[in-house]
């Protein structure tokens, strides 16, 4: 994709990472970058993918975590890099989280009346370092008084908005944020966009997040080993890129037209050719002129008919080239295409009992095939209820003791299928067929295979074990074993579906689930994808274990 064209001040701007024809090799000979070359700008940007593209291999090697097997990686100045997965030490405190422990120590020690050296070379000219962790903290609802809190107290949302403000304070020259709304909350994630929109210096954010990418200046893709940047929003990058592929899809049906002209036009030639020989074969036979003559008219013709040949190869071969190109600038990005049977879900039919209103008597009642969005704060029991639901107990360990009244959830079907958040139902060991045919087993395998196919799993990919595919890959294959079972459940039960997904599996899941006509009930902070799925209703769990139907927000822009 090419960058649009910038302001003279935009153009000098320096870009905050550069790289030279960047090339990694894993040490069992897997490339995951090849002669990748680009840059990001000096302000904030999107960085989007497709799973296993190398975006978070792109952002390490950023911050020198790793080297490049050839090539060059330029930063201008300190790079500072939230991974995907934090490990957090419950021992820590909330300033120790900020990166700002050592140095309140030492400048509360010196207040304390301890004049040792090292404390003053610890504090050096951060005298100010309270204040700004407490300033730092506000828009996380946060203050100076929470600095000395322990990790632990702290949810998980929490946890990930601290590392960040931590990073925002830290002032490095380039700060790179991996997947940071993974598993955040609604208001969590409002807070992140906040600490965004003001974030000094230069900003590089991987995110499958929409309303995230929103606020950036700049969107980049990792596509194919090729970095391109636009300048704009994720909304309008994705304008651009729907733009360029119509153009590029209609470029490549009219080079392919020409060649089908093209080769029409050589077959009526090669006709008039055979026609012309048959005639001058005949003249031959009946001419009057020397045989010597009657050779240089053959091989005149002959010259002729071979010239005509080669003027005709060299347009078919000029015509299959163009088709060529203009096909290899339309990307290969396949969607789901499902044809589902028929769940039998009645409108009058009760599909689950859910607890309503805190005084008892009310209740929740999702029937027919009803599509219901479940949000709501972290830890206030969204996964409790849906295992309560689904298996009548709490599974998770990290999902007991939330005030949920079990006695009021009840299931009136007994044809569910069930997505949770991690993936410990899948046999690491089972291929995606043995998987998919143990939920239908009526089913032919032929047809099985023709199934999964429309759900992107086709060929080998089909009989290797499930530990070896992709993320992507891994989870059609656990949206294959609902959707495809035989036979199709009543309701489909679906806990946080696009935590690491990309945007594209995203889409593919949204297209796989508009073509299911059963129940549907699922939990998700993002709500552009809720926004997505043409659902009947909305309720969001409080944190007494009730059920409120709200109305969802337009997404964040």
């Amino acid at each position: 994709m090419s960058t649009p064209s910038s302001s003279p001040a935009r153009a000098a701007a320096r870009p905050s990472v550069t790289f030279t024809d960047v090339t990694l090799v894993r040490d069992d000979g897997t490339v995951t970058l090849a002669d990748v070359t680009g840059s990001f700008g000096p302000g904030r940007t999107g960085l989007v993918g497709a799973n296993g593209s190398g975006k978070s291999t792109l952002l390490r090697l950023a911050a020198g975590l790793l080297e490049p097997t050839s090539g060059s990686v330029v930063a201008a100045g300190e790079v500072a890099l939230l991974p995907q997965h934090v490990t957090l030490d419950a021992t820590a405190t909330v300033a120790d989280l900020l990166g700002v422990g050592a140095t309140l120590a030492s400048l509360r020690a010196i207040e304390s009346g301890d004049v040792a050296e090292h404390h003053f070379e610890v504090v050096d000219d951060d005298w100010d370092v309270e204040a700004r962790a407490a300033d730092a903290l506000h828009p996380l609802g946060l203050g100076a008084a929470d600095l000395d809190r322990s990790v632990a107290t702290l949810s998980g949302g929490e946890a990930m908005l601290v590392a960040v403000a931590g990073l925002r304070l830290r002032r490095a020259a380039v700060t790179l944020l991996d997947e940071p709304t993974n598993n955040l909350d609604r208001a969590a994630r409002a807070a992140l966009r906040e600490v965004v929109r003001s974030w000094p210096g230069a900003l590089v954010v991987v995110s499958h997040d929409t309303a995230l990418l929103e606020e950036m200046d700049e969107t980049a893709e990792l596509y194919a080993h090729r970095l391109s940047v636009h300048g704009g929003p994720y909304s309008s990058w994705r304008a651009q890129l729907e733009t360029e592929q119509a153009a590029a899809a209609q470029a490549a049906r009219t080079a392919e037209q020409q060649v089908k002209v093209e080769r029409r036009q050589r077959i009526e030639a090669e006709t008039k050719l055979a026609r012309r020989a048959r005639q001058g074969r005949a003249m031959a036979l009946n001419a009057k002129a020397a045989p010597i003559v009657l050779h240089a008219w053959a091989a005149k013709a002959e010259v002729t008919a071979g010239r005509h040949r080669r003027l005709m190869d060299d347009k078919m071969s000029s015509a299959r080239a163009a088709a060529d190109e203009a096909a290899a600038r339309v990307r290969d990005d396949e969607s789901v295409h499902l044809e589902l049977g028929d769940p039998d879900v009645p409108r009058s039919r009760r599909i689950a009992e859910l607890p309503g209103s805190s005084a008892g008597a009310g209740t929740v009642v999702v029937q027919g095939p009803e599509r219901v969005g479940l949000v709501g704060a972290n830890g206030v029991g969204k996964t409790t209820l849906l295992e309560l639901l689904v298996h009548g107990s709490v599974r998770d360990a990290d999902a007991r003791g939330v005030p949920i009244d079990a006695a009021r959830v009840r299931l009136l079907t007994d044809r569910v299928g069930y997505l949770p958040q991690r993936s410990w139902h899948l046999d690491d060991d089972a291929s995606a067929l043995q998987l998919v045919a143990a939920a239908a087993p009526s089913v032919p395998t032929r047809e099985l295979r023709n199934r999964l196919a429309r759900l992107l799993l086709r060929g080998d990919t089909v009989h290797r074990p499930v530990r070896t595919l992709s993320g992507g890959e891994r989870f059609r294959v656990a949206l294959a074993r609902l959707l495809l079972a035989d036979p199709p459940p009543q309701l489909l039960v679906l806990d946080e579906p696009t935590n690491d997904l990309d945007l594209t599996t995203v889409d593919q899941l949204v297209g796989a689930l508009a073509a299911y006509r059963g129940a549907l009930l699922v939990v998700s902070h993002d709500d552009a994808f809720l926004a997505r799925l043409g659902l009947d209703r909305v309720l969001e769990l409080d944190r007494a274990g009730d059920l409120h139907e709200i109305e969802l927000p337009a997404p964040a822009r």
